[in-house]
């Protein structure tokens, strides 16, 4: 296991409970009573930092590299029953952007989101979670496919930004993601979107269209990432704590202002230590999102998820 810099303490205790737990194994002495505080010790510790995380440290809660990815959701999600499906028929197969079919408990649900990659050479190959134009295109053609069948649409969402390349740019980076927010306005099934991880700029809104949003505890969305902010504001990377706490990216925030519908709790400790709990909670967060959903009749349906998004905001004639 990896430990952000705050999360030192709690590493600190776990060694010593591995350190006494060795030592009682080996000497066969009986260290049950130290045991016992240490662990006790680690649950307050944790209930302790993780009760009050600055945006900062959200931030990079959501980029802890041991946090479950998208393909870990679906998998645990749809107990291995997922189908990916490939290529949006014009380009490529973008491996930033993965999706298919999948089953939550007997319900057919397509699945569509971000994935990022654990080491170096999975890193390149998934491209960082950025996704190109063609991966925005294959996410639009696997939603069309099930507004065919009349089936739910959830996206996950975990990206650092669309890929800023200049041959995303010439293969029409921003023209895909636009079309991908009128489609999604008007795509007559359920749409349940959540943001499990980093949820930056327009590379999530694409995907981020639905009736129900939803950001994970320790997750962020917004416009632009800390750093960025930093870098534009200051011509400094120095100052990303202060632009995260500016930019009211977190969950708590974003549900403050109307932005979301809803957080899904994490476990304490975050999602990279607990991923089990995550999963469930995830699961009936999206179970109980559709069947809201599945309750309101097509026309009703696209007319609240309408309404919603051109609500938001503030503006003045």
């Amino acid at each position: 296991m990896e430990y952000l810099d705050f999360e030192k303490p709690i590493e600190e205790l776990i060694e010593k409970l591995n350190q006494t737990l060795q030592l009682g194994n080996e000497g066969k002495i009986d260290v049950s009573s130290t045991v016992t505080d240490l662990e006790k010790k680690i649950k307050n510790t944790r209930k302790e930092i993780y009760k009050n995380l600055t945006p900062w440290q959200k931030v990079q809660m959501s980029r802890h590299p041991q946090r479950p990815y998208t393909l870990d959701y679906i998998n645990q999600i749809t107990k291995g029953d997922f189908i990916e499906l490939h290529g949006d028929r014009a380009v490529k197969d973008d491996k930033a952007m993965v999706g298919g079919w999948g089953t939550i408990d007997g319900e057919t649900v397509m699945f569509i989101g971000q994935q990022k990659g654990r080491n170096t050479k999975d890193r390149q190959y998934r491209n960082f979670g950025m996704s190109n134009p063609e991966g925005y295109r294959k996410a639009l053609r696997l939603m069309k496919m099930a507004e065919k069948f009349g089936k739910p649409v959830v996206t996950l969402i975990d990206t650092p930004g669309a890929f800023p390349g200049l041959e995303a740019e010439e293969r029409g980076q921003g023209e895909a993601i636009a079309h991908n927010l009128i489609a999604m306005s008007k795509l007559k099934v359920p749409i349940i979107c959540v943001i499990i991880g980093e949820g930056a700029s327009g590379g999530a809104l694409g995907i981020g269209i639905g009736d129900k949003v939803l950001m994970m505890e320790n997750s962020w969305y917004s416009v632009i990432s800390p750093e960025n902010c930093s870098t534009i504001l200051w011509r400094s990377w120095e100052f990303k704590e202060k632009a995260a706490s500016a930019l009211k990216l977190t969950s708590d925030d974003m549900m403050k202002n109307k932005l979301i519908d809803g957080v899904i709790k994490e476990p304490i400790g975050g999602a990279h230590t607990f991923p089990e709990q995550a999963y469930k909670n995830v699961k009936q967060s999206i179970k109980e999102s559709i069947k809201e959903c599945k309750s309101l009749k097509v026309t009703k349906l696209v007319k609240n998820r309408m309404e919603k998004f051109s609500n938001m905001g503030i503006y003045s004639e």
